[in-house]
């Protein structure tokens, strides 16, 4: 085996790949950019290098930089990763030239299987099935136009040497079709340096499966099963699983030899992937092929128990495949969230800044933390937003489902903001729960923006109940230190009431029968008498507890008077008031939010790209204003209202924060 691996990536993927690599015996080195010189990767490897600033230009693609740490620490093999270079054929061969293993296929593959043209020429050439489209790369808005009438709308333009989601525009008609051009090439150009595009049919209400292979540089190539990887925004996935609800066991086969012909196809060895869209009556269409290892192979790890590292590194080396194809076996049903910095109530705009409070479920043979993050770490607009990846277990899919719940509603991050609301409400979605999903499934639930469905009653209960246990505990602090002071004992009021909102709820409150207070409480709320038990201390930012037995999880944040309680994927926040008090803030007069109709405002930290419009101009609802980059994805921002610009704020090139003024109407 290899003496020593570098790992040419950062974040939750290069611990990963470290933690294989050490448990196989091999000594690793971490690199890491300025950004990153605390990171947890660097830490974790046996060495680490500086390679150079933040912007991944400047350090993690730098290629030179990568191969001078190897001669640095002789480092003998380079495991890529996901994103940066793991794709770059370029890279492969730079690394032969200096006699190190590129842990992954050869380089004429990743070139091939890199260009999305070239690749679906070597998938009809094995005969597996692809989407009709125009067959190359096109160049200008009127051949476009052209070729889309000639497959019929609507059409999907992508970048041919893209990947996840960038570069990908949908046009529904043809007025939308130079927009979605000039979009798709200026996004492709600043994340790829390469402006072509091609174009294919859209496939409506689509399923995104793919198949997990792996080969070996001696001809064998075998699958391990399909990913279900419907649930998407911005074409980029958020929850992964497998196996597929939608694939049975014959689909799998004719997926799985479809997949394995391509490997065998282009000679293909290592893990790799190849991605299908399959329509509503289960025709499945060649994508594309990720010549390297995915962000979501934990949940086939967990279903297969085969650990997809592990093999790369032995194929790297030159190690024949000793699994049969006859003898992978799936066990149960995995699931993944992919918990990002951004904020799901503004259109999922990326978040950035420090983690101050960062806690985790714990980890077992059935739950999964990839962490890329550390409190105390921040969030930067560098790199990609992913914080970690959870990834649960079951026997069966509602099984696994039941264990994301819970350790979503156990897994707390303050600092920035995160999507964990939204994916625990995908957890309870009717639609989801019943395996009725496509990559039009956020854009169909959520078609006005994320917002968790209203609570039934009997979880509001479960939430008051919370948010009194946790004052009531400090309160007894507070007249535990008095009591201590003054010797003498105060009682607790058993009449309290709960506001959220507008509304107030009359809360009855007794100590638990031959219980302190320090073990809970007995709580009536509309007339429900609730048994809360919780061992919870003050400044633990997850309530565990069990009302009336059953068990019960809340991420809890007090910021002032207010408690902020998340749960089920929802944020609610409740004040606690004795019953006197309560009734004079009735009478408080309600503050007004400021109007900020005036100012079009960034959504999201990152760069300004252009501005449409100049000092003087009328603009209608719908019309262009800007193009905000952040995180090599390019957002257009439409006006919101009709009237004239009277000043701008900002200009092209200039890094804006949230909610930065960028320019104001008459």
């Amino acid at each position: 085996m290899f003496k020593k691996l570098l790992i040419a990536n950062r974040g939750e993927i290069a611990l990963r790949i470290n933690r294989t690599a050490q448990r196989m015996g091999l000594k690793t080195v971490a690199v890491y950019s300025e950004a990153d010189r605390f990171g947890q990767h660097v830490s974790a490897c046996d060495e680490a290098v500086p390679i150079g600033g933040a912007k991944a230009s400047d350090s993690y693609l730098a290629i030179d930089k990568i191969i001078a740490a190897c001669r640095q620490t002789g480092a003998d093999a380079v495991h890529p990763g996901y994103g940066f270079l793991s794709e770059n054929a370029g890279f492969a061969r730079a690394l032969e030239e200096e006699g190190i293993t590129f842990v992954g296929p050869s380089a004429d593959v990743i070139e091939v299987m890199g260009d999305k043209i070239a690749a679906i020429e070597q998938a009809k050439k094995a005969g597996v099935p692809t989407v009709p489209g125009g067959g190359g790369a096109i160049s200008d808005p009127g051949t476009i136009k052209t070729v889309a009438a000639d497959i019929g709308y609507p059409v999907m333009l992508k970048a041919a040497a893209g990947g996840g989601g960038k570069g990908m525009r949908i046009a529904h008609s043809e007025d939308g079709l130079e927009e979605a051009f000039r979009l798709a090439t200026s996004e492709a150009l600043s994340a790829f340096g390469d402006d072509r595009v091609f174009i294919e049919k859209f496939i409506e209400r689509p399923r995104h499966i793919e198949i997990q292979v792996l080969g070996d540089k001696h001809g064998n190539v075998i699958h391990l099963g399909e990913r279900e990887c419907s649930i998407q925004r911005r074409h980029q996935k958020v929850i992964e699983e497998s196996p597929s609800p939608f694939v049975s066991p014959e689909m799998r086969k004719q997926m799985g030899d479809a997949s394995v012909a391509l490997g065998r196809q282009v000679g293909y060895s290592s893990a790799g992937t190849v991605e299908f869209i399959v329509d509503q009556k289960g025709n499945f269409y060649f994508l594309e092929m990720n010549t390297r290892l995915q962000v979501e192979h934990s949940v086939t790890e967990l279903v297969t128990e085969q650990d997809l590292v592990a093999w790369m590194l032995k194929v790297a080396y030159g190690q024949r495949l000793t699994l049969r194809q006859d003898q992978v076996r799936w066990s149960g049903w995995a699931i993944e969230s992919r918990i990002y910095a951004e904020d799901p109530h503004r259109g999922f705009v990326p978040s950035t800044g420090r983690i101050i409070r960062y806690s985790t479920p714990e980890e077992s043979a059935s739950l999964r933390v990839d962490n890329g993050v550390y409190e105390g770490g921040e969030v930067t607009l560098f790199y990609d937003p992913m914080i970690a990846k959870l990834t649960t277990w079951g026997r069966d899919r509602p099984g696994a489902v039941d264990a994301m719940r819970r350790a979503l509603d156990e897994f707390y991050i303050a600092g920035v903001r995160h999507n964990i609301a939204f994916l625990t409400a995908l957890m309870a979605n009717p639609r989801f729960l019943d395996g009725d999903i496509s990559t039009n499934f956020i854009a169909e639930e959520y078609p006005d923006g994320f917002s968790p469905a209203p609570l039934e009653q009997k979880d509001l209960d479960d939430i008051i109940a919370a948010a009194v246990l946790m004052h009531l505990r400090y309160i007894y602090r507070a007249t535990q230190i008095t009591d201590q002071m003054e010797g003498f004992t105060q009682p607790i009021s058993p009449h309290w009431e709960a506001r959220i909102g507008d509304e107030y709820h009359p809360v009855m409150v007794s100590p638990a029968e031959g219980r302190g207070p320090e073990d809970g409480f007995d709580i009536s709320v509309h007339d429900r008498v609730m048994a809360i038990r919780s061992g919870w201390q003050i400044g633990d930012p997850v309530l565990r507890c069990s009302i009336n037995a059953a068990p019960r999880r809340f991420k809890v944040e007090r910021n002032g008077l207010p408690y902020t309680l998340f749960h089920l994927g929802a944020e609610v926040q409740v004040s606690i008031y004795r019953a006197d008090v309560a009734e004079m803030a009735r009478k408080m007069p309600k503050r007004r939010p400021p109007d900020m109709s005036r100012y079009l405002l960034s959504p999201m930290p990152g760069m300004l790209r252009s501005l449409a419009v100049e000092p003087g101009e009328k603009v209608n609802p719908g019309d262009e204003l800007a193009v905000v980059e952040a995180m090599k994805m390019e957002n257009l921002l439409r006006s919101q209202r009709g009237g004239r610009i009277v000043k701008i704020h900002a200009s092209p090139g200039d890094s804006l924060s949230v909610s930065q003024v960028i320019l104001e109407y008459e």
